[in-house]
């Protein structure tokens, strides 16, 4: 079943400031980068299932795929994926 797809703001602007960071030493893996992880989230209107559960929400309905040594946390619900979420491995979860 394809589900929707919805990125939230503060996702969007995760995805902004992480492309920012790695245009600082190139701007062609920066672009390489935000590619990467806009195929992962387009993969979940099939496939929302495959990212694993993120424990620490206690929530099975919140997983995660790591692109490159980032997380990209969303919710799935029946008919629709909600990107929350994409946080650097080493930065803890806490504002979600």
């Amino acid at each position: 079943m394809a589900r929707e797809v919805i990125w939230t703001e503060p996702a969007w602007h995760d995805l902004e400031a992480a492309a920012d960071f790695i245009a600082r030493d190139s701007e062609s893996y920066a672009a390489a980068f935000v590619q990467e992880v806009k195929d992962s989230v387009a993969s979940l209107t099939q496939f929302a299932e495959r990212g694993r559960w993120v424990q620490e929400f206690g929530n099975q309905r919140i997983r995660e795929l790591l692109v490159r040594p980032y997380r990209l946390i969303y919710e799935v619900s029946d008919d629709r994926v909600l990107v929350l979420a994409l946080i650097h491995g080493a930065r803890r979860t806490g504002r979600i």
